[in-house]
């Protein structure tokens, strides 16, 4: 790699010490360096084990090591010659701390493994794995072989009813419908054979279908006594900490979402990694906490009316339901895989994702992007990746460079490994933006789940409605999708080709934890540094309906009866009513369209506008509608309004309940009617004494 390191060093504002032959020769070099105290980064992770390894086996060793990837990256690239600043940008981020503690999630196994499918293949799959985990079998059919007659381990039979949980925590409820019980059969094969339907497989479940009551295989079985048809077919539940499941994912209805929950692993009697890792999950394991969850922020119901439900709907672990009773949303942290979509779809940051947080993102971003525009690189493209998949293929892309047979990484793409890609969102885009990244691109592979790219592109189509608006030419968000390196290569050189408008001067804001903070501070440096000139500006920018968590309400003052139930539903505060008079106002920085305030009014008299409003009206307290208040006809203060009143009225004169003295008193307020139904039953009594 063509490595400068007092351009390096410029670019970090420090004197470097570089050793460019690493790789075991430099291993000298690496020992002295990690007991100087100085931070060590050791740019290379194709031997992270190795000098891992090393630096616990070092004495006096003290320095932070960290390890970052700079080779397939940017070194090997056919633009490597101009990937200084990359490397200096990679250098840079890679010398952040690392993100603070977390609370855990903790699986506990102790190694009860359920094995669903064939009874010959289960029998295979537990024979190679049976010397670390305690087996059970339920069998699905006896396979093309039929099961072995050596009996092995457990078996159960019958009709799955349910499968739950997780790692250390799986259910199984199954109704044992099978007369034969697996318990007492020999496997003797004496039914098999007696049997004129041929209704009973080497797995030893009849189908019942075929079966035409013969009852030969009653009468070959009665030393064992195993065959039963007058058996009730009881409810069975077990638990278990694994399932291994053979089965087709199409031929069955158990954990059909794209995450699977953890613990739960299928196989098609090929790949032996799968066999590998289940001998694995043994012991007590944790992973982090990803979402922290404010309820008082929820946008997702109020009163028992569901408004947002963009959570729910794209969690592809089926982690996320729905709690109307507590006004809130319920999260499974066990099942959570910490993809992060649910974060990025939230409008109003009420779910955060939480490792590492949106703080620690935002000073990578920045870091990674003001380095770059130090060191000299213009027109930075962010290529936002997983660490899995995503990092595999820009790998492979870089390997492919060096050998002639792929251009590699451009000099201006900047890779940035994101656990999840669909664990940034809007906020962190326009602030990358604000940074003066020219483009984010997210790079999806065939591992998200098809609910991740819609979401992540409704959002992307309302970042770029914003940047367009205010005058930013070109495009700066792009879902890129890629399933191999000479995809992902020619998708990277189209980049960069045509010239986006970025801010003139990078902001200098941090970013903040709470979502909607971010997102108004990337606004209003966008809105600031925006290159269409204020008296050009649109006074709003209209935004896509679908993903839009910034916009405004209509009110129908014809239909509105200021009844202010849309007030106690708005989880923002954008709706507020006014104490002093019958008014219905209105703060649009504030407003989420999570359309709660549209599903709870009971005249249908709110609809949402998608937008970015311009002026200074968006932050200030403006009157969506008022009225004349209507005054008690006993004591003449006002209480609601005479629209209200009137309504009420109309609705309720014809009803028994509401005649004479009781409708007048609909015309007071709630003390003077309190006072009014009490004075006429004192006149009622002296009446009738």
């Amino acid at each position: 790699m063509p490595l400068n390191a007092k351009a390096l060093g410029e670019a970090l504002h420090e004197d470097l010490t570089l050793h460019s032959t690493l790789c075991r020769r430099d291993a000298g070099a690496f020992q002295k360096a990690i007991q100087s105290g100085q931070d060590v980064v050791v740019a290379c992770t194709q031997e992270q084990r190795l000098f891992g390894d090393l630096g616990q086996q070092t004495e006096g060793a003290v320095s932070p090591i960290r390890f970052v990837n700079i080779r397939e990256t940017g070194g090997w690239s056919r633009d490597a010659a101009k990937a200084s600043p990359k490397i200096a940008a990679l250098l840079a981020a890679a010398r952040l701390p690392d993100p603070p503690p977390v609370p855990t999630v903790t699986y506990k196994s102790t190694g009860r493994l359920l094995i669903i499918g064939p009874l010959d293949q289960a029998e295979q799959a537990a024979a190679l794995v049976s010397d670390v985990l305690d087996v059970t079998l339920f069998t699905q059919g006896p396979g093309n072989a039929g099961g072995a007659q050596a009996r092995r381990f457990p078996v159960l039979g019958g009709r799955i009813t349910g499968l739950t949980g997780w790692l250390g925590a799986f259910e199984l409820q199954w109704a044992a419908d099978n007369p034969i019980d697996l318990d007492l059969c020999t496997r003797c094969n004496a039914c098999v054979a007696a049997c004129p339907e041929n209704a009973i497989g080497l797995d030893y479940q009849i189908d019942m279908t075929a079966c035409q009551s013969h009852r030969a295989c009653v009468k070959v079985c009665q030393v064992a006594g195993a065959i039963d048809f007058t058996r009730d077919a009881a409810a069975q539940t077990e638990r278990f900490d694994l399932v291994l499941d053979l089965r087709s994912p199409t031929a069955t209805p158990t954990f059909l979402q794209h995450a699977l929950p953890q613990g739960y692993l299928r196989w098609d009697g090929h790949d032996l990694s799968t066999l590998l890792k289940l001998r694995e999950l043994v012991g007590e394991f944790e992973k982090p906490k990803f979402f922290a969850y404010k309820q008082k922020l929820c946008a997702h119901s109020r009163n028992e009316t569901v408004g947002c439900n963009a959570c729910v709907d794209i969690c592809s672990a089926e982690a996320i339901a729905s709690d109307k009773g507590r006004q809130r949303i319920v999260v499974n942290p066990n099942l959570c895989v910490g993809c992060g979509a649910c974060t990025t779809v939230c409008p109003t940051g009420a779910l955060t994702y939480a490792y590492p947080g949106a703080t620690e993102q935002g000073t990578k971003l920045k870091t990674l992007l003001s380095t770059y525009a130090a060191a000299g690189g213009k027109d930075a493209v962010l290529l936002l990746h997983s660490q899995e998949r995503g990092q595999a293929l820009v790998e492979e892309l870089g390997r492919a460079a060096q050998l002639k047979l792929a251009q590699g990484v451009p000099a201006h793409v900047i890779p940035v490994a994101l656990w999840h890609t669909a664990s940034t969102g809007v906020d962190l885009w326009l602030s990358a933006i604000a940074y003066g990244a020219s483009q984010v691109v997210v790079l999806t592979t065939q591992e998200e789940a098809s609910q991740y790219l819609d979401g992540l592109q409704a959002q992307m189509e309302v970042a770029q409605a914003i940047l367009r608006g205010l005058g930013y030419t070109g495009t700066h968000l792009q879902l890129l999708r890629a399933k191999h390196p000479t995809e992902l290569d020619a998708a990277l050189q189209g980049l960069g080709q045509t010239r986006q408008k970025t801010p003139a001067v990078a902001a200098r804001f941090a970013v903040a934890q709470e979502k909607r903070s971010t997102l108004e501070m990337a606004l209003d440096h966008l809105i600031e540094q925006a290159p269409t000139p204020v008296a050009e500006r649109p006074e709003a920018i209209a935004l896509p309906a679908v993903g839009s968590l910034l916009g405004t309400i209509e009110v129908n003052k014809d239909r509105c009866t200021l009844c202010l139930s849309c007030v106690s539903a708005c989880p923002a505060s954008a709706l507020q009513d006014n104490p002093q008079l019958p008014q219905l106002r209105f703060i649009e920085k504030n407003c989420v369209q999570c359309g709660l305030c549209a599903t709870t009014c009971p005249e249908d008299a709110i609809t949402l506008q998608p937008r970015l409003l311009l002026t200074p009206e968006r932050a200030q307290l403006r009157v969506l509608n008022e009225a004349k208040p209507w005054a008690c006809v006993r004591c003449s203060k006002p209480f609601g309004t005479v629209k209200a009143i009137e309504a009420m009225l109309g609705k309720l004169s014809g009803h028994p309940m509401f005649q004479g003295e009781a409708l007048e008193r609909l015309k007071m307020c709630s003390d003077c009617r309190v006072i009014d139904l009490y004075s006429s039953q004192s006149e009622t009594k002296v009446t009738d004494l």
